[in-house]
């Protein structure tokens, strides 16, 4: 029972990966995708952008497609924009050497903040939620299925104790590594400050008093929303409002 339940686990992980790589291979066959690409080799940058954010726009993600869009932005020198889809292109693959790469020349150029991160942030980004889901799942069932083969079993079985451990401490670790994936700094709250000339405030008004100048390509933690502005966690330890216009969030 236990290997039928770890086989299936096995395959879904299999077919899901398999459909989010068939899924990206779609976007990039896509003839606009090609003309976009076109558009690029031929120097014309702008058009390219816009064909690439056409397919962004209908849903037709890949880590691939907001690199090349990142590309295009930063050939019109829109450093923000940029550093947006090299951090979107990272979320959807960490081991992306060409995103990874141009995100830091990007943020040379741009002087841009980054949000600090523990050592145990830097070890957890290496994952992916659907990484750490997969795994926590997983380890659940091989806990639940070895926890019932053990209760029917007239001799305790050390290999099944060992692997309820083993299975329990997974999932905890995988739990925990999703969560800490879903609220740290580069959770699903971060965003990247694309607009000009933004400045965090202590209040929601132009007149307030300035925290820090925040150049485009920096990081923030969208912590809440009011009206048209955003408090946020900032570089540096430090909190302040910005206008909403002002910033992206990486997780669409």
């Amino acid at each position: 029972m236990k290997q039928r339940a770890n086989q299936f686990w096995v395959s879904f992980a299999v077919i899901a990966l398999a459909c989010a790589a068939a899924c990206s291979a779609r976007a990039e066959q896509n003839p606009a995708f090609a003309k976009a690409n076109q558009d690029y080799s031929e120097g014309d940058f702008q058009e390219a952008v816009n064909g690439y954010q056409s397919l962004v726009n209908s849903g037709q993600w890949s880590a691939n497609l907001f690199y090349d869009l990142g590309n295009g932005w930063f050939r019109l020198g829109n450093f923000g924009e940029a550093i947006l889809n090299y951090e979107r292109a990272l979320a959807l693959d960490p081991h992306h050497p060409e995103a990874a790469a141009n995100l830091a020349l990007a943020r040379d150029e741009a002087r841009a903040l980054e949000l600090k991160r523990t050592g145990l942030e830097r070890y957890i980004e290496a994952g992916t939620s659907t990484q750490y889901s997969i795994a926590a799942s997983i380890a659940f069932w091989c806990a639940l299925f070895g926890a019932a083969r053990l209760f029917f079993l007239r001799r305790r079985s050390v290999a099944l104790v060992v692997l309820i451990v083993f299975s329990t401490v997974v999932f905890a670790g995988a739990v925990f590594a999703l969560y800490s994936h879903e609220t740290g700094s580069k959770g699903r709250d971060l965003a990247i400050v694309t607009g000009k000339n933004i400045v965090a405030r202590l209040a929601t008004a132009d007149n307030a008093n300035s925290i820090l100048a925040l150049p485009p390509g920096s990081e923030i933690k969208v912590l809440s929303q009011r009206g048209d502005w955003l408090y946020a966690a900032l570089p540096n330890d430090l909190r302040g409002w910005i206008p909403a216009n002002g910033a992206q969030r990486v997780r669409m």
